[in-house]
């Protein structure tokens, strides 16, 4: 059954939050001392801040032809906690680069060929399509990082990075996607943003998971048990996100019909005394 943004619950005020990250004492294997963990986390931190920009720079091309004015004030909290989410993992940089890894070659070639030649070649609208896309990847991994123990064995301080991240992307996780149905509500241009989205997703994240693989001169034979073992102790990328790219692409989804991602965003908030 279709349901409309309007009977949902009604929108919240989505405010930024700038909380410090003392990165100086994070080790390399920071996620259960698992290289494979880590970096597929790491990878996915290398492409944040660029990242989050461009899907700033998508939805706020669009800001003057939007005349609900709650749907634009979400825009602008949207905009400033994704600013803070850049600047956040972008000062993790530092802390990589202290560790022995070389980065910024492969920040170079993702910035040219993500943001100059694809995102000059595709149009605007295509460029919305793929934010809003992102942006379910995004608060798929958030309810992971909060609801189940993906985390559990991670050091505090990139725990605390990665909850506060998830916590903010399911605050904002609609913004784009109604941005999207206010511009062009058509169903294929949405798949399109998915299949977009999710191939530039995998050969960028798995690019820069190799990237610092390959950096740590790791065995294969380690590599393909710490691979295994992942999946067998937390199979939630395996188990959530082919349900949800089939929920993303049914025609009457809106991204609030998911509540169980806010009621723990609440929760976390509460614990760490944010709320």
């Amino acid at each position: 059954m279709d349901v409309a943004p309007s009977a949902l619950a009604p929108r919240r005020a989505i405010k930024p939050r700038s909380p410090h990250f003392d990165f100086d004492g994070v080790p390399k294997h920071w996620l259960g001392g698992s290289a494979v963990a880590t970096h597929l986390a790491n990878g996915l931190n290398l492409l944040f801040p660029e990242g989050e920009r461009f899907f700033v720079r998508s939805v706020h091309r669009y800001l003057k032809r939007i005349d609900d004015p709650d749907l634009r004030e979400a825009v602008r909290g949207f905009s400033q906690q994704e600013g803070r989410h850049a600047n956040a993992h972008e000062k993790y940089f530092e802390t990589l680069e202290k560790q022995g890894y070389e980065i910024r070659g492969f920040l170079r070639f993702f910035s040219w060929a993500a943001f100059h030649v694809l995102e000059d070649a595709a149009p605007p609208q295509l460029r919305l399509a793929v934010t809003a896309a992102a942006e379910h990847y995004t608060a798929t991994l958030a309810k992971g990082a909060l609801g189940t123990s993906l985390f559990d064995d991670a050091d505090p301080t990139m725990r605390a990075l990665l909850k506060w991240h998830a916590v903010e992307e399911v605050e904002h996780k609609s913004v784009a996607f109604d941005v999207l149905e206010h511009v062009n509500p058509s169903h294929r241009l949405r798949v399109a943003g998915m299949i977009f989205a999710s191939a530039l997703l995998a050969v960028f994240g798995i690019g820069a998971t190799a990237m610092l693989l390959r950096q740590d001169r790791i065995p294969l034979r380690r590599i393909l048990r710490e691979i295994r073992e992942l999946g067998d102790m937390n199979p939630f990328g395996r188990r959530v996100f082919g349900s949800a790219i089939r929920g993303y692409m049914q025609r009457g989804f809106h991204p609030d019909q998911e509540t169980e991602d806010k009621t723990l965003a609440s929760a976390y908030l509460a614990q760490v005394g944010m709320a």
